[in-house]
């Protein structure tokens, strides 16, 4: 058995891939790296997916399949995964190899040790295109360093700091046994993927490195702002199944209060983003697609519409008329900073 399986995503990205290949492969045969080709068509995507297993046999493993967006290549990658830990690194992104070594030895002290690991959280960092200074997000002031804690450990998420899917590597086996499946041709589903997993884990360990990096400056990226306002309709269907999967779980948060607190407050940035995204847009339909997701949101469960609805943010997002929607705007604003949309 592998130590750590690194899945990585791949539709049409020859121009990068590689950056991303060989700086995971510094890790050697504790690790495991499933090239995931999304069915790729205009390029050398699985040529190059082929040519690295071919060169890596015992490290690298193409796995090629129909085009199911990438989610359905998240999926594929954990069904496929013989690590005892799992990792997600997207195919225009790269990890450093100092902390990659690090949390490699963590991991192999962890896999020995009388406590399981459900989740390792480590840092990441924006790497925007054509910025010198470089956001790092870490965790330091929140989460406990150098030992295995709960979630009742944890000090207090602020508002714009969140587990993103860069900064986890989870037990293999809990993804499989939480239920985990991705929606297929869906953007937006990591939001999902650090979402669902979360009140089935027990034992975390931090690590303050910055491990992962984060690339933002591709025009056709998911997260650039003109690209998620016209998939809007995929950000809402995330956003759905995020509130259902938080109704549907609450018997389970509630017996733990900060993880319930912290997934209470993922939930509401998500519905920010998609009403500041609606609202952007500005077109009729959009508008009354806000109405109709904070609806969805009441007719599930009245009492979390009303808690998130009478919040600061939830109050700013409903505003009546022109103007309320032009102080929600600006409240878009924060959400870019917080989200690092473009």
């Amino acid at each position: 058995m592998k130590l750590l399986s690194i899945a990585i995503p791949c539709y049409n990205s020859e121009n990068y891939m590689r950056k991303c290949i060989e700086s995971l492969l510094v890790g050697g045969e504790d690790v495991e790296i499933l090239i995931v080709d999304d069915g790729s068509t205009k390029d050398r995507t699985a040529e190059i997916a082929d040519e690295y297993e071919a060169k890596y046999p015992t490290i690298v493993k193409a796995i090629h399949k129909e085009n199911g967006g990438h989610g359905s290549a998240v999926n594929a990658g954990i069904a496929h995964a013989s690590g005892l830990y799992f990792k997600v690194v997207d195919s225009d992104d790269w990890v450093k190899e100092e902390a990659y070594q690090k949390i490699l030895s963590i991991l192999r002290e962890m896999a020995g040790g009388d406590k399981v690991l459900d989740m390792l959280i480590s840092n990441f960092v924006y790497d925007k295109e054509g910025e010198k200074r470089k956001k790092v997000m870490h965790y330091r002031h929140i989460l406990p360093q150098d030992k295995v804690f709960t979630w009742s450990d944890c000090h207090y998420f602020m508002k714009g700091h969140y587990i993103l899917m860069h900064s986890v590597i989870f037990r293999t086996k809990l993804l499989r046994e939480c239920g985990l499946k991705l929606p297929e041709h869906t953007f937006y589903v990591d939001n999902i993927y650090v979402f669902e997993p979360l009140p089935f884990v027990k034992n975390m360990y931090y690590l303050d490195v910055n491990f992962y990096r984060y690339y933002i400056g591709r025009e056709d990226q998911s997260v650039n702002e003109q690209v998620m306002i016209s998939r809007i309709d995929q950000q809402i269907r995330v956003n759905k199944l995020m509130i259902d999967y938080y109704v549907d779980h609450r018997n389970l948060l509630s017996k733990n209060k900060r993880l319930h607190q912290y997934m209470y407050n993922y939930l509401e940035i998500i519905t920010t983003v998609s009403s500041v995204l609606l609202i952007r847009s500005g077109t009729e339909e959009h508008l009354a697609g806000k109405t109709e997701l904070w609806q969805y949101m009441k007719e599930k469960d009245k009492g979390l519409y009303y808690k998130m609805r009478n919040g600061i943010m939830g109050s700013v997002m409903n505003l009546p008329g022109r103007g309320g929607r032009k102080i929600s705007v600006e409240g878009y604003e924060l959400c870019r900073k917080i989200f690092k949309f473009n």
